[in-house]
């Protein structure tokens, strides 16, 4: 039955209750919890939201890959993914479509560590019990060190949580885990085009890792809003996420870095990163057309 479009606090009234009585995440972000482990009773209970808002026709391409990507994670090569950012729901509209094409997909899915934001878990508890579904390593992005008020405990503790942060990254990646990652660092949001761009920093995560594999993301469930998360327009749609090709970090660095410096590139960190957004590009754009004739039948 389709859903007539509305506020997830209005649509999930209920089901934000439930979640939110039954977390039990931390709400404040410490270097002693940076790693938190996915609840998997909150994540039964999100995954009937899930199924009520993604439509049939909804899957995973290029499963192939995904495999191939565990199974050097699994070898012990450092493995990432990244994936383009539209909603809150890419992460668990993934996790969910995983989990139900099969035991291997199940595995992908259990392999799966996303880094997340702080804000996820200290700016609204509901969000908080939301993002405790999923295996996490928590950080302050970049972003959050120019809002900072410049108090030197609050420094202090930026420094603090992504220093202990890093330490789990690098000691998670290798132990057969993916590592998921939105290289834009943020949802996109149409009014502000820049929040599509991959942010700088991303270069340092395929500098020190082995693989990566880009995910494009077709389709949308949940409609970004400026404001609360909870007041993101929830609607049905169908979802394909598309994995490209596994591709070495270190091939694709030093040809973007050679293509960057030939060009004259004034930052060559960023210029690798517009590289990794263009590939996501390129599988987006292809993922679409077919996806457009799915919805037209």
């Amino acid at each position: 039955m389709l859903m007539e479009p509305k506020p997830l606090s209005l649509a999930y009234k209920d089901l934000i209750k439930a979640i939110h009585a039954s977390s039990k995440t931390a709400t404040s972000v410490t270097p002693e919890n940076v790693y938190q482990e996915g609840d998997r009773d909150i994540r039964g209970m999100f995954d009937a939201m899930t199924s009520d808002l993604l439509s049939p026709g909804s899957r995973i391409n290029g499963m192939e890959n995904l495999s191939l990507l565990l199974k050097k994670a699994k070898e012990g090569a450092a493995c990432i993914l990244f994936v383009e950012h539209y909603s809150n729901m890419d992460l668990p509209g993934v996790h969910y479509l995983l989990r139900r094409s099969g035991p291997e997909g199940v595995e992908i899915a259990d392999a799966i560590v996303a880094i997340a934001g702080r804000k996820l878990n200290e700016e609204n508890p509901a969000v908080a019990a939301f993002a405790s579904a999923f295996t996490r390593i928590v950080l302050c992005p970049s972003r959050y060190h120019y809002t900072v008020d410049g108090a030197n405990n609050e420094r202090l503790r930026v420094i603090n949580i992504n220093r202990a942060a890093m330490k789990k990254l690098n000691e998670v990646k290798k132990q057969g885990k993916i590592i998921l990652v939105f290289p834009a660092g943020t949802r996109f949001r149409p009014w502000d085009p820049s929040s599509k761009r991959g942010v700088r920093e991303i270069d340092s995560y395929i500098k020190s890792f082995d693989y990566f594999c880009p995910v494009a993301v077709n389709g949308l469930v949940l409609d970004v809003r400026d404001g609360d998360m909870l007041e993101d327009c929830v609607m049905n749609d169908v979802l394909h996420y598309t994995a490209g090709p596994v591709l070495s970090c270190s091939d694709f660095r030093a040809s973007a870095k050679k293509k960057a410096l030939e060009s004259g590139a004034e930052d060559v960190k960023q210029a690798i990163v517009d590289d990794l957004m263009r590939v996501l590009d390129q599988i987006h754009e292809k993922a679409e057309e077919p996806r457009r004739r799915l919805l037209s039948t």
